[in-house]
């Protein structure tokens, strides 16, 4: 029987994938085998020593101590993509927002509609509409910086929304640049994409090469009175820089749903909630990825998606099999298999991946593992985790 803690909400959409005879879940479960959460801010003091992966039912991993998993031998998995529609919806809704200040016109009503009649009502609207008329999406210039899973799907609607698409991505993968349409015209650098864009949006992950990306000297590339849209992490911008743009007036709007209070009341930024993923769908989408992923980890060790470990998947063939993860360093793995050899274990099938300095080896052998060739395996130096199927 398998133990999963969860902390926060998790979707019962993600939590029914756990069949509840192999599996026990509960936020108070001690000694787990796995750990599921969404935003609690996790230490390392809350990964016990039996916790064998842990899943964050969301992209972003800020808010677990990575590092320390990795030493520990401990895979840390996500959820890219799941919440990618609902971000895409939410940066278009404040771009349309934004740009017939749909906002204005509704505290307009508010403020100066209450009480009256009908007569008057029509009155006030009429003579005070103009001043909400704004600029449509329809041939403007959108510029989309990271194109993953989300900033893909934003470039994509901007294209079906009539606009023209830039596109800046140093680290886009072959499989994503598949997905993109050839009309997102590519950038050589993030200043080019800036000083054509009438619309910038970001969708970048939270990484030391990423912080503080938009500072006092990026602005000054701005095309004047752009409008910036933030829907991926509040570390991508320098505060005091995005106030100097709005300021300066070489940033017209700033739009996030990351609140700071150096913004809140400030003319020209737009603050929300962080409600990027906050739907239904996204919510449940991102439960059932990670679940569908501890799962599989705990049961056939393969992993998919993880943050700190490589990808690797192998098909059960029979036999019993083995899991470990060492540092990644010459001959870890000829020492295994010696190991197997001297003990006349008969070796099926095997996958070998690495991923910076951590290595995962799956090995299905003939023979039923034993604890004592567990221990074994475990004093090699250089192996961090043994795991038997």
């Amino acid at each position: 029987m398998f133990k999963i803690r969860t902390h926060n909400k998790i979707s019962i959409k993600g939590l029914e994938r756990f069949p509840r005879e192999k599996y026990e879940i509960a936020s108070e479960l001690g000694r787990p085998d796995a750990i599921l959460l969404r935003s609690y801010v996790m230490q390392p003091q809350d990964i016990e020593s039996t916790v064998e992966a842990i899943g964050r039912a969301g992209a972003g991993v800020n808010n677990i101590p990575v590092d320390f998993c990795t030493g520990k031998g401990v895979p840390v998995f996500n959820a890219p993509g799941a919440n990618a529609n609902a971000v895409k919806e939410l940066t278009l809704a404040a771009m349309l927002l934004v740009s017939r200040d749909i906002m204005g016109g509704v505290d307009f009503v508010r403020r100066e509609g209450g009480g009256l009649d009908s007569d008057a009502l029509h009155k006030v609207v009429e003579s005070g509409k103009k001043q909400f008329g704004g600029r449509e999406l329809l041939g403007k210039t959108l510029g989309v910086v990271g194109l993953g899973a989300i900033g893909s799907l934003v470039a994509e609607t901007g294209l079906m929304m009539g606009m023209k698409v830039l596109g800046y991505d140093p680290a886009l993968s072959v499989q994503a640049a598949w997905r993109l349409s050839r009309e997102i015209q590519p950038m050589e650098n993030i200043q080019s994409l800036l000083s054509r864009s009438d619309f910038v949006t970001l969708h970048l992950p939270a990484l030391e090469a990423t912080r503080n990306l938009v500072n006092k000297d990026l602005v000054e590339s701005f095309k004047p009175g752009a409008v910036l849209l933030n829907f991926s992490r509040e570390k991508v911008v320098d505060t005091e820089a995005i106030v100097a743009g709005l300021e300066s007036g070489r940033i017209g709007r700033y739009l996030t749903d990351f609140p700071v209070p150096e913004l809140v009341g400030r003319e020209g930024a737009v603050l929300i909630p962080h409600l990027g993923a906050s739907t239904e769908e996204a919510e449940e989408n991102c439960a059932i990825m990670v679940a569908d992923q501890l799962i599989d980890f705990l049961e056939n060790g393969n992993i998919t998606n993880s943050v700190n470990f490589p990808r690797i998947f192998m098909e059960r063939t029979g036999g019993y099999r083995l899991a470990f993860s060492n540092r990644n360093v010459p001959k870890m793995l000829g020492k295994v298999l010696s190991i197997l050899a001297d003990k006349n274990i008969n070796v099926l099938d095997m996958i070998n991946k690495s991923r910076d300095e951590i290595a995962y080896t799956l090995i299905d052998v003939e023979s039923e593992v034993t604890d004592e060739l567990m221990d074994e395996l475990r004093r090699i130096e250089g192996v961090i985790n043994v795991r038997k199927f």
